[in-house]
């Protein structure tokens, strides 16, 4: 049904998902514009590095996020390869995330580039429908220099797919009286859960659509796949999903790892990436809003045995110099040989909670805050000219 204006009835429809458009990679565009319309991949150049983000001119070729940059190259040989810039990344999502909670305090943040919100108390204030809202979203955005999608829908489920499904820089409404029609026809794929083994389980029953799961019979899904997954999935072909936005959700850790392009045994270059992971990790934390309990440390051997050591702090914190003292210390500590050859690396922080509340306690005659103060001084001209205008001596020689 339509509203009067000929537009889709949104009436009800107070969930919006919006997810920015290959973010990574129209965040190197908006800096670089002379690249756009040209095929571009961010990521590492390193042997076993992946795909973070492509641009839709790489895409058309085959590639996507998460595949091994290798085989990215070979299917885009003449794609523009950069080099991720995590500092710019938060500081564009900041900003970002800071136009959603000017529409409305109810953001579910799911990443740095994407959101649910809950538009239902804000659609009086600003005298708007809910796509309208969208809308002013997508202008607001494209501000900033990037593009957005947004699905609008009556839950998190639906608007979801509705964003996936008006990509790149779309918007589309769901009607309430629409979301048979829209989900019955798409692959069983889409439904949340469904992941390659349930896949097979349900072609094996010749279940291919959504309208298959709507339609067969529950005690053959329970018999399958148990009597919660079965209920989980005819609810969603239905079209029910009753979970509520959850404004604020906080991250239950954050961290960075890095796999080196060959087996690593040298303890100099090990510290090294250490102290680069520390680094990205600390400026996570902090734009985040959060310091840390405790840090992990992930150490991969070539033989893919993984080794995690983890310390619980006596204050939180989410200063990069003190992260990397005790990511040393816990490497110190994994005993390794030393002929042992790492694959990977990686520095996580757990144990989140919001940096106000993190009260830091001084020694007799210590300088409050200097490596804090310092770090996040750091932050701002990373933000502006990339995290490679100004990082430690060390890593800009010799690095990993």
């Amino acid at each position: 049904m339509a509203s009067g204006d000929g537009a889709p009835d949104d009436s009800g429809c107070h969930i919006l998902h919006v997810d920015m458009d290959a973010f990574y990679a129209s965040v190197e565009l908006r800096d670089r514009p002379g690249l756009k319309g040209s095929p571009v991949i961010v990521g590492g150049r390193g042997g076993r590095s992946v795909v973070l983000s492509a641009t839709y001119e790489a895409r058309a070729f085959g590639v996507h996020s998460a595949m091994p940059m290798a085989r990215a190259i070979r299917l885009c040989p003449y794609a523009v390869v950069i080099p991720p810039r995590h500092g710019q990344y938060a500081a564009v999502s900041r900003e970002v995330m800071a136009i959603f909670r000017a529409i409305t305090p109810q953001v579910e943040p799911l990443a740095l580039d994407e959101a649910f919100l809950d538009v239902s108390g804000a659609l009086r204030r600003l005298a708007r429908r809910p796509a309208e809202v969208g809308q002013l979203i997508r202008d607001q955005v494209s501000e900033l220099g990037i593009t957005c999608s947004v699905g609008v829908a009556t839950s998190k489920f639906v608007a979801k797919l509705a964003s996936v499904h008006c990509k790149p820089d779309g918007l589309l409404v769901i009607p309430a009286d629409g979301v048979l029609g829209f989900l019955h026809p798409l692959p069983v794929s889409a439904l949340w859960g469904v992941g390659r083994q349930t896949g097979q389980v349900l072609a094996r029953l010749g279940l291919r659509t959504v309208a298959d799961i709507a339609h067969a019979p529950a005690g053959s899904l329970e018999r399958e796949l148990g009597r919660a997954a079965a209920a989980h999935l005819k609810a969603l072909a239905a079209g029910h999903d009753d979970r509520a936005v959850v404004p604020g959700a906080q991250e239950k850790s954050i961290g960075a790892e890095e796999t080196f392009a060959s087996d690593v045994c040298d303890p100099d270059l090990i510290r090294r990436e250490l102290l680069r992971l520390s680094g990205r990790t600390a400026r996570g934390l902090r734009a985040a809003g959060c310091s840390a309990r405790t840090v992990v440390v992930k150490l991969r051997l070539a033989s893919f045995k993984t080794i995690t050591r983890s310390r619980t702090l006596a204050e939180p914190t989410d200063v990069a110099q003190q992260i990397y003292a005790v990511a040393c210390a816990l490497y110190a500590a994994a005993g390794l040989d030393a002929r042992a050859r790492l694959r990977l690396v990686g520095v996580r922080a757990t144990g989140l909670i919001p940096a106000s509340a993190a009260a830091e306690q001084l020694a007799f005659g210590e300088r409050p805050a200097s490596w804090r103060e310092a770090e996040r001084a750091l932050d701002r001209i990373a933000g502006r000219f990339g995290t490679d205008a100004v990082r430690p001596a060390i890593l800009v020689n010799g690095g990993p």
